[in-house]
């Protein structure tokens, strides 16, 4: 039995939520889109969002024009970015503004990026791309104003390390992309946040000449981010991926990354922001629509706010078309949302943190224990996982935990998530597998990924209850017990239901 201390040992980090990610920032005009985020939104509320894009092509910013004949001229066009900056902070969210791809008329070269043809070389003329982001930053201060833009994190680019992401993967071009971005970015307000590099896992040295960079330039860094996978090589079939995985604690050691490798350096003591992270690093892989996934990162969402400023999750919904538009509302797609807003698993490890408390109580491995201001004790409870793949994991996994309550008597509710419960993936594959489910068999899919939920009442004893707890495979659990204020009154008596007296 784990006895858990009455007084707080500290609070819990709201590291987990402050960013998510999402696909292309030009889905944000689709009606799907928006009711995804809205219902994120309500359940989960999450405090940013980042995304691809901004300046591409489909967003329509860069827009050069003859006038007079032979005189070439820029106009910077924000009919769409105000309506997707508009759509987010109706929604109560912020733009983690990504600052890419390269619009077609000012590129360099004609590599892209993703089905959607982001262009991945570097300006052919700097001045040019200058005067993009200056305008663009400045058009939304002049919209949102200063003091709120100033909340608002400007990266610069997006996994410059991969050559699939920026030609050649070249460092140097990417140092004086940065430089002349950050430059432009200044330009406007010195109290704007930029940052990068933005690089994907397995590149830390690049970090490392960003710092020295930085510091030999005089560049302004005001953040560092990185991304994180665990994932290994993909072994792709039609429309889908499949990939070994190393244990969830790899996620953590990358999160942990950039304070160790930047100590000493000009950058030391910056924000870190994992402005990507997830168990694979494929738009198609199935483990992210199942219960292990949910189960899997529980203790990353547990613990990363230890080691970083923020991590987000990458990406909220499955409106999402780097590989194309999806193929099947199951299908392996980077959402805790599919498209059509059905909920998986790992959607209810986010919505289950949200309802955790401010004060932390304890966490272990396979637990996390919180309490409100207003005496409710919450407990997130996770079972392990065999992420090897050798084994399917524990059929069951027990745990006890003696709880500090407030009153004699507490209201116990638990949330279940786990293969059979809350899992419209299971309940899809048990219906054949529908790629376009009709209304109908949505209607079912959305009723299958609710939790179970149970409710029972506890009597404490000297300000503590025991809850031991069974889980069963690849479950996550939420309890909430809250005090008793029995308003019962004094003439109910079950034994009379059906009109009897009472011995």
């Amino acid at each position: 039995m784990i006895r858990v201390p009455a007084e707080p040992i500290g609070r819990l980090s709201g590291a987990w939520r402050a960013c998510v990610g999402t696909g292309r920032i030009e889905l944000a005009l689709r009606r799907d889109y928006q009711d995804s985020l809205a219902l994120i939104q309500r359940e989960i509320g999450f405090r940013y969002i980042r995304g691809h894009g901004l300046l591409s092509d489909g967003m329509a910013v860069y827009r050069p024009y003859e006038w007079p004949r032979g005189v070439r001229q820029v106009r910077h066009c924000f009919t769409y970015v105000d309506q997707v900056v508009d759509a987010c902070l109706a929604l109560g969210i912020r733009p983690f503004l990504e600052l890419g791809f390269m619009p077609a008329e000012l590129a360099s070269g004609q590599q892209t990026v993703f089905w959607w043809r982001g262009n991945v070389t570097p300006p052919r003329s700097h001045q040019e791309w200058a005067a993009l982001v200056k305008a663009t930053v400045s058009h939304l201060v002049d919209r949102y104003g200063l003091d709120e833009v100033r909340t608002w994190p400007i990266e610069v680019w997006n996994e410059p390390n991969l050559s699939d992401f920026w030609e050649n993967a070249d460092e140097d071009a990417y140092h004086r992309l940065y430089a002349v971005t950050a430059a432009a970015v200044k330009e406007v307000d010195a109290d704007l946040q930029v940052g990068g590099p933005a690089i994907s896992p397995g590149a830390d040295e690049w970090l490392d000449r960003f710092a020295e960079f930085a510091a030999r330039t005089d560049t302004p860094v005001d953040f560092v981010s990185k991304h994180a996978y665990t994932s290994g090589p993909a072994q792709h079939v039609p429309f889908g991926s499949y990939q070994t995985l190393a244990p969830a604690r790899d996620l953590l050691d990358q999160f942990a990354t950039p304070r160790d490798r930047l100590k000493g350096t000009r950058l030391a003591g910056l924000p870190v922001h994992i402005t990507e992270f997830n168990s694979s690093y494929c738009p198609d892989n199935p483990l992210h629509d199942t219960a292990f996934n949910a189960a899997y990162l529980a203790p990353v969402l547990a613990g990363g706010g230890d080691h970083v400023d923020s991590f987000s999750y990458w990406t909220f919904s499955d409106v999402f078309e780097e590989a194309g538009p999806p193929t099947a509302l199951f299908h392996g797609g980077f959402g805790l949302l599919t498209h059509r807003q059905v909920k998986k698993p790992t959607y209810h490890l986010y919505a289950f943190m949200a309802r955790m408390g401010p004060q932390l109580l304890a966490r272990g491995t396979d637990h996390l224990v919180t309490r409100h201001p207003d005496g409710r004790v919450t407990v997130l409870a996770w079972a392990p996982v065999d992420p090897t793949g050798e084994t399917p994991g524990p059929d069951r996994h027990a745990l006890h935990l003696s709880l500090p309550v407030t009153g004699t008597e507490v209201f116990l509710r638990r949330s279940r998530v786990d293969e059979e419960h809350g899992n419209a993936h299971t309940a899809w594959r048990h219906m054949g597998s529908p790629r376009s489910p009709k209304p109908a068999q949505l209607d079912v899919l959305r009723e299958a990924a609710e939790p179970a939920r149970s409710h029972r009442r506890l009597t404490a004893e000297h300000g503590r209850v025991e809850v031991p707890l069974t889980l069963a495979r690849h479950e996550i659990t939420l309890v909430e017990l809250t005090p008793v204020q029995d308003e019962t009154p004094p003439w109910w008596d079950e034994r009379r239901l059906l009109g009897r007296e009472a011995p």
